[in-house]
C-alpha cells in the first residue's frame, strides 16, 4: 500500500466535498435542521456530504468498512475501515460560525494509517499517513515546545448531553483556567486536535466524544510528535471516548490535574 499516494487521493475527495459544504453554507436554511438527540443536530448538508465521501472513498478500497456519524452506511471491513465525520462542528455551521470541517481516518487492522482534517473556512488541510510526518497544506507541522501549563493555551469541549460528569469537569476547567494562558472552546474536536498538532494549542481535553470526532485528529497529533491518552493515562481513549492530547511536555501536569477530578 502506498499510503502517501492514497492520502493524496483522500485529500482530493475531501476538498471536493468541502466545495459542496462551502456552497451550501451560503444559502443554508436553519429551519431544515433535524434533531438526533438532545442538542444533537443534523442537516441535509451533513448527510449529503457523507454520501459524497463514501461514494468516492469506496472507489479507493472497495472492500473497506465504514464507521460514519450520520450512518448513511455501516459496513465492517476485514482489513481496512474508514472513520468519517462529514461535518465536524455542525452546530457552528448551522449558526453561521466559521469553525467546522471534515474528518476522515483510515484504519488498517485496527491501527491508524491515514488522517485528514479539512478546516473549510481557512482552507486548511491537515493530514498524515503511515511512513510520513504531519502536514498543513504541504508544510510539515510539529506540536509546540511550551514546557509547562503556565505558559500554555488549552482547548476543550463542553458537554451538550450526559451531564452526569459536569460537576467534576467544571472543577477541572476552573483549575485549567487559573493555571494557563487560557482555555478555548471552538466547538469542533477535530479542529481542536489539529490545532494542537501544529502548535496553536498546547493541549486538548474532552470527554463524551465519538470516534469519528477524534480518529483522524488524534493520529495527526501523534504523527506531529504529540501524545494522546485517556483520562487515566492509558491508551483506551478510543473505547472510553475521553481524550487528552498534548505536546508531550504537558502530559504529566495535565494528567495529574485530570485524575484529581475524574476518578
Amino acid at each position: 500500500m502506498n499510503y502517501e499516494l492514497l492520502c493524496n487521493k483522500v485529500i482530493s475527495i475531501v476538498k471536493l466535498t468541502g466545495n459542496f459544504i462551502r456552497k451550501e453554507a451560503m444559502q443554508f436554511d436553519a429551519n431544515k435542521i433535524e434533531y438526533k438527540g438532545l442538542n444533537d443536530m443534523v442537516s441535509y448538508v451533513d448527510k449529503t456530504a457523507e454520501q459524497k465521501l463514501v461514494q468516492n472513498l469506496e472507489k479507493l478500497i472497495p472492500d473497506a468498512g465504514f464507521i460514519t456519524e450520520e450512518k448513511t452506511i455501516s459496513r465492517e471491513g476485514k482489513t481496512y475501515t474508514w472513520i468519517i465525520d462529514p461535518l465536524d462542528g455542525t452546530t457552528n455551521f448551522i449558526h453561521g460560525i466559521p469553525a467546522y470541517g471534515i474528518s476522515v481516518a483510515l484504519y488498517e487492522d485496527g491501527v491508524s494509517v491515514i488522517g485528514v482534517v479539512y478546516e473549510l473556512n481557512r482552507g486548511e488541510i491537515f493530514y498524515s499517513y503511515k511512513g510520513g510526518s504531519a502536514f498543513l497544506n504541504k508544510k510539515e507541522i510539529r506540536v509546540s515546545i511550551n514546557p509547562d501549563l503556565k505558559s500554555s493555551l488549552l482547548a476543550t469541549g463542553f458537554p451538550y448531553y450526559q451531564f452526569d460528569k459536569q460537576p467534576q469537569y467544571l472543577k477541572l476547567l476552573e483549575e485549567m483556567m487559573q493555571k494557563s494562558h487560557g482555555v478555548r472552546r471552538i466547538g469542533a474536536a477535530a479542529i481542536d486536535l489539529v490545532y494542537t498538532a501544529c502548535g496553536r494549542f498546547d493541549a486538548f481535553f474532552e470527554y463524551n466524544l465519538q470516534q469519528w470526532d477524534f480518529a483522524a485528529g488524534c493520529y495527526i497529533v501523534q504523527q506531529a510528535g504529540g501524545e494522546v491518552f485517556d483520562f487515566s493515562g492509558g491508551n483506551e481513549y478510543f473505547t472510553k471516548r475521553e481524550i487528552l492530547a498534548t505536546n508531550g511536555k504537558l502530559t504529566a501536569e495535565m494528567l495529574e490535574a485530570i485524575k484529581r477530578h475524574f476518578k
